[in-house]
């Protein structure tokens, strides 16, 4: 997601020093081309011998390691100006201070100053100290002048306080920075509502009725999308995923709170995309206390849910995008084409449980993308692939 992007990490003297490098070797598994500058204090954490091995490039310490061979390209100016995106962390209070006034006394704050692309800074402190109101109102200088501020984790700091302070993982870390470069911004200023994962039908206090979905298919377009730009709302039934940066996620339970969502939200939408796994029918009776155990059998009466796809493609405006999935166990194109049709839908995404390497709880999909001129059927891919693929036919049809 990162092949040949230019990302400079610029390391200060915070104890968290030592999850830089971790960052640093995520990013080259992504294919990234990754620089390293660092204070004198980070040295005390971490060395810069592991960097340059982590990244195969040299680490700058000091302006004055320049050597004669540096002097065409003078680093401490052509390492900010060549860079895709620059990420510090951890940002100490001194750093923060520094780049917010614009002070160039080191290798770590001087890079800073010629740059001309994304700068991520993620402050790494005491908690007193991040609260401390000179270092609040440095951050929102540095917010006024276009800087992101990665929020610190809370948690148990190393100095023995509990509170705000932490470096969040170096997972979200590199989360930020593929969030910030890795997909063209071209949903901005669009509005996408996207549900995804099962529905949970209570029969009792104790028991539901769901199915096998895992939401990733739904997680993996919301993430996509928010990546490309776009505004996005992620209406998720139960699952186990972390929420996709920059994704404003509602959690509900059963498909009557699917529908209300859905419905409530989508007069705000320019693109519904609709991959939950929804419940077709759910219990005519809820019991309020569990139902034990009989030596005979057992029935449950149930009844039809709402259509959630039928009724928002019923009130859709004309400048509205709707998309839908369609997971079938036989006649794929036939049924899902029907489904195309009859819930006056923009495009049907089918996939078959019956194939290798698609359907629920896999990291992977082979879909059909269906609207009213044609067909177009995609390899087996990573869920988020297609979900970049379905994005790019959704701007097709616009």
């Amino acid at each position: 997601m990162l092949k040949d992007k230019n990302i400079l990490l610029l390391v200060t003297g915070g104890i968290a020093a030592y999850k830089m490098a971790d960052v640093a070797s995520m990013l080259v598994k992504q294919e990234a081309d990754v620089h390293v500058c660092m204070t004198e204090n980070a040295t005390k954490f971490i060395t810069a011998e592991t960097f340059s091995v982590l990244t195969k490039n040299k680490v700058y310490i000091d302006v004055f390691d320049e050597t004669p061979d540096d002097y065409v390209n003078v680093p401490h100016i052509s390492l900010g100006t060549s860079a895709d995106l620059i990420m510090v962390a951890p940002a100490t209070a001194d750093i923060i201070g520094k780049i917010a006034n614009g002070i160039a006394d080191d290798m770590v704050s001087t890079v800073v100053l010629p740059a001309r692309c994304p700068i991520l800074i993620a402050p790494s402190m005491n908690v007193y100290m991040y609260e401390n109101k000179i270092v609040q109102d440095n951050i929102e200088k540095l917010k006024r002048f276009g800087y992101k501020i990665i929020e610190p984790a809370s948690g148990h700091l190393a100095c023995g306080y509990d509170g705000k302070g932490k470096l969040p993982t170096p997972e979200a870390l590199v989360e930020s920075i593929i969030h910030e470069i890795a997909e063209e911004k071209n949903l901005a200023g669009k509005k996408i509502l996207v549900n995804a994962g099962p529905t949970c039908e209570s029969l009792d206090p104790v028991r539901f009725i769901t199915n096998h979905s895992s939401g990733k298919m739904g997680y993996a377009v919301a993430r996509a999308a928010a990546n490309r730009g776009a505004e996005v709302i992620l209406v998720s039934g139960p699952v186990n995923l972390d929420t996709p940066l920059g994704v404003n996620r509602i959690d509900i339970t059963s498909a009557e709170d699917m529908y209300k969502e859905m419905t409530d939200k989508a007069s705000w939408a320019d693109v519904i995309i609709m991959s939950a796994a929804v419940a077709d029918y759910t219990p005519e009776h809820t019991a309020d206390e569990k139902i034990k155990k009989s030596d005979g059998d057992m029935s449950i009466a149930l009844k039809r849910t709402n259509d959630i796809l039928k009724t928002i493609g019923s009130k859709k405006s004309e400048d509205q995008i709707i998309v839908g999935f369609s997971m079938e166990t036989e006649n794929v194109l036939e049924n899902s084409r029907k489904k195309l049709e009859s819930k006056n839908a923009d495009m049907i995404c089918a996939n078959s449980l019956r194939t290798p390497g698609a359907g629920y709880q896999v990291d992977t999909n082979i879909i059909t993308m269906i609207t009213k001129d044609d067909e177009t059927e995609l390899p087996l891919m990573s869920k988020y692939e297609a979900a970049n693929r379905i994005l790019d036919k959704v701007l097709a049809l616009k």
